[in-house]
């Protein structure tokens, strides 16, 4: 483990003070789970981010011509085009 010096508001210090009380823990065993969390939260949050910039990705390709026709055959595709509203 290594040993790391930080500064925090009053404020803060005397939440975490508080929070490490009502669990009967330390700050430190409170700052190092909040750092735990954050840590993992961070990574889903890039792997959304990387999920949403992939859909980006044929934003600059036209449309195939029978987009139109490729969207009713996949609402209606036990259907067929005859109730896809034509």
């Amino acid at each position: 483990m290594q040993r790391t010096q930080i500064y925090l508001t009053d404020t803060e210090q005397q939440g975490l003070q508080r929070l490490a009380e009502s669990r009967k823990s330390t700050m430190s065993a409170v700052i190092r789970e909040a750092i735990d969390r954050y840590l993992e939260s961070a990574g889903t949050a890039d792997w959304q981010a990387q999920r949403l910039a992939a859909l980006g990705l044929w934003t600059d390709h036209p449309a195939p011509p029978d987009l139109d026709e490729l969207r009713r055959e996949e609402r209606f595709p036990a259907w067929g085009l005859e109730h896809a509203g034509r």
